[in-house]
C-alpha cells in the first residue's frame, strides 16, 4: 500500500464528524506538506488561477536559503579549527559546523511547529505553512553557540506575541524571526551582542590560540578598530566569524537570484535598502570625524547582517511594503536607518535588525501615503478635466 492510499484509509477518521475529527486541522497539515492540495476553484464566481500556492512559495524561500545555510555550517567548522589551530579536511569541517548546527535547527522546527499546531487546533483553523521558512531563518541569524533554551524562549516569543495573537501568518505585523533575534538581544545581550566569541566548542577560553580573537567585523567597526576589520574579500565570502548564516554575501546573493528570478521577493526593495544604505554612509564618509565614519559606504554592504537582512526579512511580503511606490520608499528607508544605527548607536552594533522592525511598523503608514497621493492626483486630474 503506497503512502497515499494510506492517508486516504486514515482521513475519514481524522475528518469533522470522525473519531479524531478534533485533530482535522493537524492531519490536512501533514497531507497538505506531503501532497498537493486536491482542491479545486468552484464553476461560479470569478478567480485567479495560479500554480504558486503558500507551500510552493514557502519551498522557493527555504531552497534560497540554502546556499546561505550550507556555507554557515562549513564556516562554523573552519572557525573552531581556526581558532583551536587546527587542520582538518573540507569533510570533517563541514561535518562539525553540521552537528552544531543542527539543534538549532531542530529546536526552532520543535517549538516553532508546536505552538503553530497548538494553535490551530484552539482556533479549529488549518495550519499554516509560513513557519516552515520562519524556523529556518531563526537559526541562521543566531550565534551557533546560543544555549539552546534561550533559542526556544526566543522562538515561543515571537511565535505567539509577534504572530499568533495577530491571528496568524499573513496577518502580523513584525517580522517572526526578527523579534527572536530582538528576544535575544534584549533579554540576554551578553549572548548576542558581539562583545564575546561567537565559535562553537569554545566554553573554554584557554582553547583559543594566541592571535584569535573570534571579533566580528561589526565589533570591531564599532569600536573604531578599523584596521583590525578583516580582509575585504574574507568578509565577501564569509569567511569570518558571525550569525551561522549572515556571513556570506555570496551565499546570499544566490539566494537573492533564486527569489529575484522566481518572483518571490521584491527586487525593488533589495535594490532600495541597498542604495539607502550606500546614501547613508556616503553622506558619513562626506563628513567624517572618526575612523567609522570614514570607512568606505560600500563596505557596510558585506558586514554584519546586512546583506542577509535586505534579501530575506526586508522582502518579507507580509511586513513589507505593499504598494509599488511603497516598496521603494520601505526599502531606502530601512537602509538609511540601519546604518544611521550602526554609525551612531555603539550600543546597537548591528542596526539591520532595528531598522527592518521599525520599518515594519511604518510599512501600512508609507502604503497609505502612497494610496491617498494617488488618488489626489487622480482627484486633480479629473476636475481639470
Amino acid at each position: 500500500m503506497g503512502l497515499k492510499e494510506i492517508f486516504e484509509k486514515i482521513k475519514p477518521t481524522f475528518s469533522k464528524g470522525g473519531k479524531l475529527g478534533m485533530f482535522a486541522s493537524t492531519f490536512e497539515a501533514f497531507e497538505s506538506f506531503v501532497f498537493v492540495p486536491n482542491t479545486v476553484a468552484k464553476a461560479k464566481g470569478s478567480h485567479i488561477h495560479d500554480s504558486i500556492d503558500l507551500k510552493r512559495t514557502m519551498s522557493i524561500v527555504i531552497m534560497a536559503l540554502m546556499p546561505a545555510m550550507i556555507f554557515g555550517m562549513w564556516n562554523t567548522g573552519y572557525q573552531h579549527f581556526l581558532s583551536v589551530g587546527e587542520e582538518v579536511s573540507f569533510v570533517d569541517t563541514f561535518f562539525y559546523g553540521f552537528l552544531k548546527v543542527l539543534p538549532l535547527i531542530i529546536v526552532s522546527y520543535v517549538v516553532g511547529l508546536s505552538i503553530e499546531f497548538a494553535s490551530a487546533q484552539i482556533r479549529g483553523h488549518e495550519v499554516n505553512e509560513g513557519y516552515l521558512v520562519t524556523g529556518m531563518i531563526i537559526p541562521l541569524i543566531m550565534p551557533v553557540d546560543i544555549p539552546l533554551w534561550i533559542l526556544a524562549l526566543s522562538i515561543i516569543f515571537a511565535v505567539i506575541i509577534g504572530k499568533e495573537i495577530f491571528g496568524g501568518t499573513g496577518m502580523n505585523i513584525w517580522n517572526p524571526a526578527l523579534l527572536a533575534r530582538a528576544f535575544v538581544f534584549f533579554a540576554y545581550p551578553s549572548k548576542i551582542s558581539g562583545d564575546k566569541i561567537w565559535i562553537a566548542g569554545l566554553e573554554n577560553a584557554q582553547n583559543v590560540v594566541d592571535g584569535f580573537s573570534g571579533a566580528t567585523p561589526l565589533s570591531y567597526a564599532a569600536a573604531n578598530e578599523i584596521d583590525k576589520l578583516p580582509d575585504t574579500v574574507d568578509m565577501f565570502l564569509g569567511i569570518i566569524p558571525g550569525c551561522v548564516g549572515e556571513t556570506s554575501t555570496v551565499a546570499i546573493l544566490l539566494g537573492a537570484a533564486i527569489l529575484i528570478f522566481t518572483g518571490i521577493a521584491s527586487w525593488k526593495i533589495m535594490v532600495s535598502t541597498v542604495a539607502g544604505a550606500l546614501f547613508a554612509g556616503f553622506l558619513a564618509n562626506m563628513f567624517g570625524g572618526s575612523p567609522y565614519l570614514e570607512l568606505p559606504a560600500w563596505q557596510h554592504l558585506i558586514m554584519g547582517g546586512f546583506a542577509f537582512g535586505a534579501v530575506f526579512m526586508a522582502t518579507d511580503p507580509v511586513t513589507s511594503s505593499q504598494t509599488q511606490a511603497g516598496k521603494w520608499i520601505y526599502g531606502f528607508l530601512i537602509g538609511v536607518v540601519a546604518i544611521i544605527i550602526r554609525l551612531f548607536n555603539p550600543g546597537f552594533p548591528e542596526g539591520m535588525m532595528m531598522a527592518i522592525l521599525l520599518m515594519n511598523t511604518f510599512a501600512p503608514l508609507i502604503d497609505h501615503c502612497v494610496v491617498q497621493s494617488n488618488v489626489k492626483k487622480r482627484l486633480k486630474r479629473k476636475s481639470a478635466l
